[in-house]
């Protein structure tokens, strides 16, 4: 019985680990709320993910972040509607609504 509670303990610190390293940085659409908010203008997924990264807010290695940032503030709004924390002002530009 000790070695299924040392297993237990053992799993548990991994899955805890990344969660703790996770909070330290931003997720995409958490970076593009900040990034929008402190613009105080409409901006594009393109330059949303180069202002995020130059200001540290966010890192990836994908090949096209402002491809899937922009995929993903459609699905929030679409999903949230009303209380989702962008709106689109024209095509392919966002704002914050808060």
């Amino acid at each position: 019985m000790s070695k299924s509670k040392k297993t237990a303990k053992t799993i548990s610190e991994k899955v805890a680990t990344p969660k703790a390293a996770a909070s330290e940085k931003m997720s995409g659409l958490d970076a593009a709320a900040k990034v929008l908010a402190e613009a105080g203008k409409p901006m594009n997924a393109k330059t949303i993910v180069e202002t995020a990264l130059a200001k540290g807010y966010w890192s990836t290695k994908g090949a096209t972040p402002w491809a899937t940032l922009f995929s993903a503030m459609v699905r929030e709004i679409a999903a949230k509607q009303d209380k989702s924390r962008f709106r689109k002002t024209a095509r392919g530009m966002f704002e914050s609504v808060k």
